[in-house]
C-alpha cells in the first residue's frame, strides 16, 4: 500500500511525516530550542477568540474546572502554521524504501542499539508486564520521536484549539481539545509541558490524547503518567500497553523478510489473503535469511514495492502495529527496525530505480553533488523531499535549464 500522511490512526503520529528533515522527509521542531517559525506563535484572530469564549462552556458543562481552562489557555492561541500544515498534510507520498532509508540506516540502527542497551533493563520489564518485546516497543520509539529526540514543541492546547476552530475537522479535534484539558485537570502534566506536533500528539510515543487517556500508564509510580519529560520511563511503558491491549499474542512475530519463486501470484498478495504457513512453504515462500518458515499462525504476504522487491510474510502481531498506525509501510518499518535493534541485518532483497530512473544510491549521489556545488539539500539519505527539490530547482534556474525541481539520471550526470 502506498500511503501519504498518516491522519493520526491509532496512538499518534510519527513526526517524520509531517515535516522537513534530511533530504525533504517530514520532521518537527527540535527539544534544543523554541519554535522559530512565527506562523508557529498565536496570532491575533478575533475569530478563534469567540469559538474559545463559546468552548468555555462545553467544556465547564463536561466538568472542566474554572482554573483549570484558566491555566490551559493562559498564553495559548490562534496557530496559523498549524492550519496550514494540516492543510497540505496529504502532499507527501512515501515509500517504504524512504521509511527505511530515515528509521534503519546503519546510522540510524547504530544510533537506536545504543538506546536500546541504556533501557534494556526498564524494556525487559515493560515486556514482563505487557507481552511486547522489549526491541518491538524501542522500535516504535525510534520511528515515533528518534529514541526522544524529537518530540514537539508546539503547545498542545494552542494546536488542538486553532484546529478545532478551524473545522475542517473540527469534532475530532475538540475531542482532543477535551482530553487535553482532563489530562490537565488530572494533574499528569502542566500545560506549559504539554507540548507535541503541529496535531497534538505528544511525547516521546507520540500519543494523541484521547489515546493517553485510555492507554497511559504511570509505570514510574510517582502517581503522574509522564510521556514528555526526559525519562521515557511512562511513554515506553504506555506504548507496550497500547500493543498488549491491541492484542499483541505473546512470543509471537510480526513478520519477516521473504524470498517469492518465479512466477508468484501477485495476486495473492495482499493482507486480504491469509494462509497457513505451510501452504505458503508449498507454494514456494522461502524467509530471505533461509531456512524454514516459522509458524505463527495465518499469514499474509505483502509486496509493498511490487515485484522484484523486498516481500514479507507478515502474522498477527503485524496488525496490532498497524493499530498504532495504520500504514503497512510505517508497520513494516517498525517490525523491521524492531528486528535491528536486536541485532539482525539489513534486508536482503533490493529495491529497484524509482520513477525517475533513479536507485537509492543515485539519489544520494544526487544529493551529495548538489550540496558540493553550493546548493544545500539538507543531507544525503536518498530521499527526496522539500530541501531536495529547491536545490534543483535554483541549480536548473542559475544553469539555464528547464525550472522544474525533478532529478533526473541527466542532471545526475550533469554533476559529475
Amino acid at each position: 500500500m502506498q500511503v501519504t500522511r498518516r491522519w493520526l490512526a491509532g496512538a499518534g503520529a510519527a513526526f517524520f511525516l509531517s515535516g522537513c528533515m534530511t533530504g525533504g522527509l517530514p520532521s518537527p521542531s527540535r527539544r534544543s530550542g523554541p519554535t522559530v517559525d512565527p506562523m508557529l506563535r498565536p496570532q491575533p484572530n478575533a475569530g478563534y477568540d469567540a469559538w474559545v469564549t463559546a468552548f468555555r462552556d462545553r467544556a465547564l458543562a463536561q466538568g472542566i474546572s474554572p482554573g483549570t481552562l484558566s491555566a490551559a489557555f493562559r498564553g495559548a492561541g490562534y496557530l496559523p502554521g498549524v492550519v496550514e500544515r494540516d492543510r497540505k498534510q496529504t502532499e507527501f507520498t512515501r515509500t517504504l524504501q524512504d521509511y527505511l532509508a530515515i528509521m534503519a540506516s546503519d546510522e540510524q540502527v547504530a544510533t537506536g542499539r545504543r538506546a536500546f542497551a541504556a533501557r534494556r533493563a526498564l524494556l525487559g520489564e515493560i515486556e514482563g508486564r505487557f507481552g511486547v518485546p522489549a526491541n518491538v516497543v524501542a522500535a516504535i520509539w525510534g520511528v515515533e520521536s528518534r529514541y526522544g529526540e524529537r518530540r514537539g514543541d508546539i503547545p498542545v492546547i494552542s494546536a488542538c484549539s486553532t484546529l478545532a476552530y478551524d473545522g475542517r475537522r473540527g469534532g475530532f479535534f475538540e475531542k482532543q481539545l477535551m482530553a487535553a484539558l482532563r489530562i490537565l485537570q488530572r494533574g499528569d502534566v502542566s500545560a506549559a509541558r504539554m507540548t507535541g506536533s503541529w496535531a497534538g500528539a505528544m511525547g516521546h510515543t507520540q500519543f494523541i490524547p484521547t489515546t493517553f487517556e485510555a492507554y497511559a500508564v504511570d509505570f514510574g509510580g510517582d502517581g503522574r503518567r509522564d510521556i514528555w519529560g526526559e525519562d521515557p520511563t511512562d511513554a515506553l511503558a504506555s506504548a507496550g500497553a497500547y500493543l498488549g491491549r491491541s492484542g499483541w499474542r505473546r512470543g509471537g512475530l510480526w513478520g519477516l523478510e521473504v524470498t517469492l519463486p518465479a512466477g508468484f501470484n501477485a495476486g495473492l498478495a495482499g493482507r486480504g489473503v491469509k494462509k497457513a504457513v505451510a501452504d505458503w512453504a508449498a507454494l514456494g515462500v522461502r524467509p530471505a535469511g533461509g531456512g524454514k518458515l516459522p509458524d505463527h499462525g495465518a499469514g499474509s504476504v505483502l509486496m509493498p514495492a511490487g515485484p522484484g522487491a523486498p516481500a514479507f510474510l507478515v502474522f498477527r502481531n503485524f496488525s496490532v502495529i498497524l493499530r498504532y498506525n495504520n500504514s503497512e509501510n510505517y508497520a513494516i518499518a517498525v517490525g523491521h527496525l524492531s528486528d535491528r535493534l536486536a541485532g539482525g541485518g539489513p534486508l536482503q532483497g533490493r529495491f529497484g530505480p524509482d520513477r525517475y530512473g533513479l536507485t537509492i544510491e543515485d539519489r544520494k549521489r544526487l544529493q551529495t553533488r548538489l550540496t558540493a556545488a553550493g546548493y544545500d539539500t539538507g543531507g544525503a539519505d536518498g530521499v527526496l523531499g522539500k530541501k531536495t527539490e529547491a536545490a534543483i530547482r535554483a541549480y536548473q534556474q542559475a544553469n539555464g535549464l528547464p525550472v522544474t525541481g525533478e532529478p533526473s539520471p541527466a542532471l545526475l550526470k550533469r554533476l559529475g
